[in-house]
Parts: C-alpha cells; sequence; structure tokens
C-alpha cells in the first residue's frame, strides 16, 4: 500500500505517540499546542543541528542537516537533524558526488538517554524513510543527547522496525477517524507540556451522567 501525500502524518508525531497517545491527538489531530521549558530547550537544540538544507563535506563524509525525508509505504514525512553519508563500497550513488555513500540518522534531543523507546523509535522511522528515499539497507542509527554531550548507537532490529509500522498503522486509523484518545493518567503527565489542555485530574473525577441520574 501506498499513501497520497495528502495523507502522510508527520514523523514528529511518533515520538508524541510513544509518549501518550492522547498528547499525539491533541496535537496532530486538534491541532493544540503548549510551549515549557523541555520543549523551548528542545527546540533551540534541534536549531543549532539544523536550519536551512546545506550539506558539507569532511573527508570521505558528508553531513547533510535539516534533510525532508519521507515513506509512500509508511505514509509519513518530516526532517531529520542530520544525516551523515559516510564512503563506502556496498554504499549508494549520491547526484554530484563521486563514490558510494551510505546514510546515517543522526537525531538530536536535549536531555539524556530515555528508559523508553520513543526517541528509538523516531530515529528509525525516520531511517525507514531514508532506506526507501536512496533505495538501500541502513543498519543503524545515532542519538545525540545535549546533557551528556554523547552520542548513542541505535542498532535498527527487525523488532524496531515492526513496532514503528505498526504505531503508524493506529495513527493513521485514529487520524482517519479523528479520534482523541482518553487520558490515562501516569507519572509522565507530570512532563507533559499539554497538561493543562488535557486536565488529565479530571479522569478521575465523576461525569455529570451519575449526577443528573442521582437528582432527577
Amino acid at each position: 500500500m501506498e499513501y497520497r501525500e495528502e495523507d502522510f502524518l508527520s514523523l514528529s508525531g511518533l515520538q508524541h505517540f510513544s509518549f501518550c497517545r492522547r498528547q499525539w491527538a491533541l496535537i496532530h489531530i486538534e491541532q493544540q499546542w503548549q510551549e515549557n521549558l523541555r520543549t523551548v530547550e528542545g527546540a533551540l537544540l534541534h536549531q543549532k543541528a539544523h536550519g536551512p538544507f546545506v550539506t558539507e563535506k569532511r573527508g570521505d563524509l558528508l553531513i547533510s542537516r535539516g534533510m525532508p525525508v519521507f515513506s509512500r509505504s509508511l505514509g509519513v514525512n518530516g526532517v531529520c537533524d542530520v544525516v551523515e553519508l559516510r564512503a563506502a563500497p556496498d554504499g549508494v550513488p549520491i547526484a554530484g558526488r563521486d563514490g558510494r555513500y551510505l546514510p546515517m540518522a543522526v537525531e538530536y534531543k536535549r536531555g539524556s538517554p530515555k528508559e523508553d523507546d520513543c526517541d528509538r523509535l523516531q530515529v528509525c522511522c525516520q531511517s525507514l524513510c531514508l532506506e526507501e528515499m536512496f533505495g538501500c539497507e541502513i543498519p543503524e542509527a545515532a542519538l545525540y543527547y545535549g546533557e551528556t554531550g554523547r552520542r548513542t548507537r541505535v542498532p535498527l532490529g527487525e523488532d524496531l522496525r515492526c513496532r514503528v509500522r505498526e504505531m503508524l498503522n493506529e495513527m493513521h486509523t485514529l487520524f482517519s477517524r479523528r479520534y482523541t484518545p482518553k487520558v490515562k493518567p501516569a507519572k509522565h503527565c507530570n512532563a507533559c507540556s499539554l497538561k493543562e489542555l488535557c486536565l488529565p485530574k479530571l479522569y478521575r473525577k465523576s461525569s455529570v451522567q451519575p449526577y443528573l441520574q442521582r437528582y432527577l
């Protein structure tokens, strides 16, 4: 199956969806957004990683910043912070360049490595887009964390790839229905920039229907 361009979802939404399905729906379906310190710091870090789409060469390494990527089979598009294309015999030809290169996505994050897979899922999706665009297989990606100043390798195993595809299928289903999932309060709610819009504490409040049934 191939998606039409007008049905593409934002690739960055995969991280929101992994963090909280309701957060993703509030942002990408209901178009609601609210900044907090984490989102502002993250935006500043991404501005340093890329601006306009530019490419520079360092020896046998091409570095592309702000590269637009897409996948018709997954129905997503977005922008990679950095794509490194390293000279490799088993790589692919690049227009206007001699030799063959193997691409690798590098995603920049403000904090430190997380226990969950939300960052790895996002950079894996970027890599799947690059594989489709370049017609090659990419074995790994990388995450750079601003708090530690170090990279973390992300092996692109089949399990991670399958989870990306399954999540995107669910996202397309919810988006086509314009359905916003109900809140499921958890510890991560305190770190959410949409906490004041989502109002997770109201989840445990009694609904108006039992109240009316008692008093009518």
